[in-house]
């Protein structure tokens, strides 16, 4: 009766394993909010609101000749919501459940589902509410127009990708370095806001300022989501292999340090926080 039943095959195991996931993800979207619903509209006006305070700035400051040439909107859309999604899913992945955690008591439960559900809940709602924004600014303002679509979606996939590999990174130091770790967190957000090249184009930037953000793959996810968004503009100082390969490498990296916190990590770390 209180046997837990196992798949017999490998097919049984991979489908329990999803099911797993995908309930452990809507769990993860419903942490800010019982109301999964609410939930996502947080994440609406925050984002209105960030999209709002570019807009006013550039205007406030002159900086609209700055952009690329085409709707302005889209320009600060491709900056402030390539910088969230990345933002969120570090700290959704960050925040996520470690090895000592009361759910991995349950044997179902590992790390690796509690990592995939939180960059998978962070994903879902920033998806969502880029459909909810680009479907309200294309029927109550103007035909929205972009590109190449799929080509700017995979920028958004790049950004959440390296998200999730710098997060893993956190939240396998985070068991150790408590403290430090939420302080580095913080401090790798704020300086995006910058770093990111979300306000500025890197065509436009001389060469001495230029090295000062291509090490940031944020900053070329950014620059290739505009090349593929704006039919008059092309990226000469970016490319998406970079921000995948630094990808592959945190994730590798993330993992490395997750199985040996997993392997070292113990309840009696908490009690003395």
């Amino acid at each position: 009766m209180f046997e837990q039943r196992k798949p017999q095959n490998t097919l049984g195991s991979a489908v329990a394993m999803l099911e797993l996931i995908y309930h452990s993800t809507a769990h993860a979207i419903r942490k800010t909010h019982n109301n999964a619903i609410l939930s996502i509209l947080n994440n609406l006006i925050r984002m209105i609101v960030m999209m709002g305070v570019f807009y006013a700035m550039f205007a406030i400051l002159g900086l609209r000749g700055n952009a690329i040439r085409g709707d302005f909107l889209l320009f600060v859309l491709s900056g402030v919501f390539l910088y969230m999604t990345h933002v969120r899913t570090v700290g959704a992945v960050a925040g996520a459940e470690g090895p000592a955690a009361p759910m991995m008591k349950h044997a179902p439960m590992n790390t690796v589902i509690a990592i995939l559900s939180a960059a998978l809940s962070a994903l879902y709602v920033q998806v969502l509410t880029l459909a909810v924004i680009l479907f309200v600014y294309h029927v109550a303002f103007v035909p929205v127009e972009i590109e190449d679509p799929i080509s700017a979606f995979g920028c958004v996939l790049i950004a959440w990708f390296t998200g999730i590999g710098v997060g893993m990174i956190s939240m396998a130091l985070k068991p150790w370095f408590p403290e430090a770790t939420a302080i580095l967190t913080q401090l790798y957000t704020r300086a995006n806001m910058i770093a990111s090249g979300k306000m500025f184009v890197a065509n436009m930037l001389p060469g001495y300022m230029l090295r000062m953000f291509d090490w940031n793959p944020l900053f070329h996810a950014i620059d290739q989501a505009r090349g593929y968004t704006f039919i008059n503009y092309f990226p000469r100082y970016s490319n998406w292999h970079y921000p995948v390969l630094v990808g592959l490498a945190l994730l590798m990296i993330g993992f490395m340090a997750e199985f040996y916190t997993r392997k070292h990590v113990s309840l009696s770390w908490g009690a003395r926080r």
